[in-house]
Parts: C-alpha cells; sequence; structure tokens
C-alpha cells in the first residue's frame, strides 16, 4: 500500500482526494493537513510515501515544501493555476493535477507513482495485473470548477454534446444548459474518456455518440455546427469506420 496525505488549505479539495484515494486499491489514506509544515513533520518521521500537494498555501508554497522536503517522498501537485506546471516538473514531480480534478485524471496520476514506487507491482511478469488487485471504478462524471472559487459542479459525460475552447476558458455545452468554467481546452481532454470523447478542431472536443450527422468538414450536433479540422480530419473519419466495424460485429 502506498501512504498518502492531502496538503491543502481547501476542506474541499482535501475531502475530495481522500475519497479518491480510498477508492483505489493501492492507496492508502494517512492523514490531511491545511500546514504544509506539520506536512513535513510528517513526512520527516516517515509516516506517508505520496504526498498531494497544493501550490498556494500559507506558510510555504508547495514549491517551497518540494526543496525542504528533498527525495524523502513523491509528490503530485494540485492547484487551479497551469502556469506552475513547468516549475513543479522541474523538482521531478510525479504528476501535476489541475483543479478540479476528476478522478480517471487521479488514477493516471497515483498509478504514475505506484510505478516510481512500486515498479514490480506496477508492472507484473508478462504484463498481466495482478488478479488480486480489482480495477477502480471509474466514475461517469467528473466536476468542473464554477464562478465562484469553492463551487464546482457535478456534469455527467452522458449529457456532454461537444465543448468549445475559449482561451483559458471552456464552455461545455449540455442539452438544457451550457457550463463555463476556467480550464483549458488541453487539460479538459486528458480528463474525459476516450471514447466517446474527440479532439475534432483546436476549438472543439466531441462526445462521438451525439454527432447526427457529418457535411463535408463540419459536424452536427443537435441544431449546432462544429468545425472538422484538416489534421484531425483522418483520424476522425478512421473513429467512424471503427465505430462501425464494432456494430456489425456486435
Amino acid at each position: 500500500m502506498i501512504r498518502c496525505i492531502c496538503v491543502d488549505d481547501e476542506a474541499y479539495a482535501s475531502t475530495l482526494l481522500k475519497a479518491y484515494i480510498e477508492k483505489v486499491p493501492f492507496l492508502q489514506f494517512a492523514g490531511s493537513t491545511t500546514s504544509p509544515i506539520e506536512a513535513l513533520g510528517w513526512v520527516s518521521e516517515g509516516r506517508c510515501d505520496l504526498v498531494f500537494l497544493d501550490i498556494q498555501m500559507p506558510e510555504l508554497t508547495g514549491l517551497q515544501f518540494l526543496k525542504l522536503a528533498g527525495n524523502r517522498c513523491k509528490v503530485i501537485l494540485t492547484t487551479a493555476y497551469p502556469e506552475y506546471a513547468l516549475d513543479g516538473y522541474e523538482h521531478d514531480v510525479v504528476d501535476y493535477l489541475l483543479k478540479p480534478i476528476a478522478f480517471d485524471r487521479f488514477l493516471k496520476a497515483a498509478q504514475k507513482a505506484q510505478a516510481q514506487l512500486q515498479p514490480a507491482k506496477a508492472a507484473p511478469i508478462g504484463g498481466f495485473p495482478d488478479p488480486l488487485v480489482p480495477a477502480a471504478p471509474v466514475p461517469d462524471y467528473m466536476f468542473v470548477k464554477g464562478e465562484s472559487k469553492n463551487k464546482f459542479l457535478r456534469v455527467n459525460y452522458s449529457d456532454i454534446l461537444f465543448i468549445e475552447g475559449l482561451k483559458n476558458y471552456v464552455s461545455l455545452y449540455l442539452p438544457q444548459q451550457r457550463v463555463v468554467t476556467y480550464q483549458t481546452l488541453r487539460d479538459l481532454e486528458e480528463q474525459l474518456p476516450q471514447p466517446p470523447f474527440y479532439r475534432v478542431h483546436k476549438s472543439y472536443i466531441i462526445s462521438i455518440d451525439k454527432v447526427r450527422m457529418v457535411d463535408g468538414n463540419t459536424l452536427y450536433i443537435q441544431d449546432k455546427e462544429i468545425p472538422l479540422g484538416e489534421t484531425y480530419r483522418d483520424n476522425f473519419f478512421r473513429l467512424i469506420r471503427e465505430k462501425e466495424q464494432g456494430g456489425r460485429q456486435s
């Protein structure tokens, strides 16, 4: 088991991470704190193997924490600010999770940590997974950051028609509403399950199940027209063919 602690000055963030940790069979929740100084004490005492660390905190920033902790633990950074990603990787962090954190993206980061901390378990002989370790359930929803700092909205994957990128914001189009959240399209693309979600343009991600018609370089989802970028065109039609073949075989 990989012992994990959460260091974040937002109670909601720690609560969400604790729930995620408890879903993953190879992770063990070992505590949470709003104080990076207290967390450094835990690291020094050898009470944890992996730290989920917020960057923007009082007392010490996450980057200052990394320098003081040295190599005594592995760290996954969690933050709402993508501009700190490069600094984090320069300190050899395992991964960088952008808030709001989707479970499938969290699981990917946890598997990276497992590969570094438990290489024998992460890559068993023959490449087959350990049958004694159950697969972690993957949720069918995600949380996106709302208008206020502590407001997060639950969005079911099945409700998403398409997503439009607007610089540092994205708009999620649902059947009855549009949700705007502070996040880049690239970060969101990493969180969404593929299939059914695919990038079809530098500014658009679509749910392939919601496409009702394709006309040249235009996709139609309900009454909306979505451009199909030239660099994404070949891959899109390959996916369509694979989906058709899969449907005929079933």
